[in-house]
């Protein structure tokens, strides 16, 4: 079964269980500043996971592209990839546990004929705050999943939310436990370097996960105690590179038919067979899909934020080319990609790589902080380091490197600490408070200073908000001080802030704002405060606008050519 098969199986399926299906977000999201890339299909639906309305029901289904940059170390085995297609169902406040799990378990095994004995299930053991999930083991095996198919794990395994464990989570964020699907590939046999006893989440590559049913039923509190949400909600996601792996009984993903014409032309590239060479080529082949596909997204190679990831996910396949096929100077990238960006940025680091190269025959003793020095300044992963350090009979000291280099991860991790995290940093009624105050903000900036301003980016903390806006001049104190005191002025006069539920077409011809780099389903959420400002947005928001308090402009500056930043509180 091919990749296409699989999904069209998935999003009918679903449809006729009731569920919309809703168009997927773009890889990099238009309206929100506080993440690098879309990486899960729930991402842009956590307003509606915390209670808010979607336009198209409470049962949705869709596909969407991803990238998890945090995988890139994994990439390389049989089952890991930064850039992948995400198959997923939401159920928000409606069915739950038996409904998510007796479905996913007929798609599975009806409709991709998936065999039973084949699939084994994992559930949460539970913590002191957390009862163990007896009911999800429970129904599995009324499905017909024999006890000995069915593992607890803890919540490094069995948790979800953004922050990771229950006692990682702030206030107001939404979490609770899953229960994953994992497809077993009896030709692969158990690798005792991963311990004496095989099962499924031993990273052996006998199993493979296919799906994760979360079921989002917490809060965090303030007082760091977790309550049960009102509202319920489901949120799958599964693979579809991997689904489609197990379909074909095949344990390496790169084997389907989504990776099959650019592994073919790699073996063209470097005259060398996939057999023998796969960690490579996978990596290859999967850093150039991804930088395909960001660039087809608008990004291009950079330095920082996702232009640093594309040149970074290039450079490493040029690379792992270069350690196959042993010269640069007809390394031919052209047949990978039809991106002019991609293209380039190859060109310019064969270059680069040229000069690391020179750099690498004038070392005679090699110590980990000259390997480190390559690799920052020219781009060496230390794998390629190695390589060339051998051919001159030394061994580079490991040790010495990963010093080095968790010193660069702690001043990169200090640097862009919040910037993987999507949506708001938090859920608390602060937050709420300050979304539903951008939306008074942008109008009162467009009366201010003109229609031209349109909404660029938001980053909303408990403690303040930052709002971007395009407008090419620095503002001046009096417009600062009109549009503070415009928005206290609606304030005051406590403005009930509803939602109606239309097209997206009714919706701009009323005169809504909407932000045209973001895809929309047949219907939208359009909110308004009063008379003074209408939105489509997907929240959360206060219900009237004497909920929120005195609003001051704290500070504003440039955000970039062309677009202003302005940050402000709730006192």
């Amino acid at each position: 079964m091919n990749s296409s098969e699989v999904k069209e199986k998935y999003l009918k399926f679903f449809q006729k269980k009731g569920h919309k299906i809703i168009p997927s977000a773009p890889l990099v999201l238009q309206n929100d500043t506080t993440t690098l890339f879309t990486s899960s299909g729930m991402q842009p639906l956590v307003p509606y996971l915390l209670g808010e309305n979607h336009p198209e029901g409470k049962r949705l289904v869709n596909s969407q592209p991803a990238i998890r940059i945090q995988d890139i170390e994994e990439v390389g085995d049989n089952r890991h990839t930064i850039f992948f297609e995400m198959l997923g169902n939401w159920s928000l406040g409606d069915y739950f546990k038996e409904n998510q799990l007796a479905w996913i378990w007929e798609f599975f095994t009806k409709e991709l004929n998936l065999k039973p004995a084949k699939l084994y299930v994992s559930v949460f053991k539970g913590t002191d705050d957390v009862p163990k999930d007896v009911e999800s083991a429970k129904i599995w095996q009324k499905l017909g999943v024999p006890e000995n198919h069915i593992f607890y794990y803890g919540v490094e395994k069995n948790w979800w939310s953004r922050s990771g464990t229950p006692d990682q989570m702030p206030a107001g964020e939404i979490g609770g436990p899953d229960s994953e699907v994992f497809f077993e590939f009896t030709s692969v046999k158990h690798d005792k370097k991963f311990g004496e006893v095989c099962h499924p989440n031993c990273d052996c590559g006998r199993f493979i996960e296919i799906g994760n049913s979360v079921f989002i039923q917490y809060k965090k509190l303030s007082n760091s105690k977790l309550e049960e949400l009102d509202q319920k909600n489901v949120d799958f996601g599964g693979g579809l590179e991997r689904i489609t792996a197990a379909t074909n009984n095949n344990p390496d993903v790169f084997k389907i038919d989504i990776f099959k014409t650019i592994i073919e032309k790699i073996e063209q590239a470097t005259a060398k067979a996939y057999k023998g060479n796969e960690w490579q080529m996978r990596i290859i082949a999967d850093h150039i899909r991804a930088a395909n596909a960001l660039a087809s997204d608008g990004v291009s190679p950079a330095n920082k934020l996702q232009g640093y990831v594309m040149r970074r996910l290039i450079r490493r396949a040029v690379v792992k080319m270069k350690l196959l096929k042993g010269t640069i100077e007809d390394m031919d990238f052209k047949n990978l990609s039809n991106h002019d960006s991609v293209i380039e940025e190859v060109e310019r680091f064969k270059k680069t790589l040229d000069k690391g190269l020179v750099e690498v025959g004038k070392i005679k003793k090699i110590d980990g902080k000259k390997a480190f020095d390559l690799y920052q300044t020219y781009g060496f992963p230390l794998e390629i380091s190695e390589e060339l350090f051998k051919l001159k009979g030394q061994e580079i000291d490991h040790e010495e490197f990963e010093e080095e280099f968790e010193k660069h991860k702690n001043l990169s991790r200090t640097a862009s600490a919040g910037m993987f995290k999507g949506g708001l940093a938090d859920h608390s009624n602060e937050t709420t408070k300050l979304h539903t105050v951008t939306h008074l903000l942008h109008e009162s900036l467009r009366r201010v200073l003109g229609e031209h301003v349109a909404q660029r980016g938001s980053n909303i903390t408990s403690e303040r908000l930052r709002f971007d806006f395009s407008h090419s001049e620095k503002l001046k104190n009096d417009e600062i001080n009109e549009v503070e005191d415009m928005i206290n002025k609606e304030v005051k006069k406590s403005l009930p802030v509803s939602f109606t539920t239309k097209t997206l077409k009714e919706a701009l011809e009323e005169g809504a704002l909407a932000f045209f780099g973001e895809k929309y389903g047949d219907n939208v959420n359009v909110y308004s405060i009063g008379d003074f400002s209408k939105e489509v947005c997907g929240g959360p928001h206060v219900t009237n606008t004497s909920e929120i308090g005195h609003v001051r402009i704290i500070k504003e500056e440039s955000a970039g050519a062309g677009v202003r930043r302005i940050y402000a509180k709730i006192e």
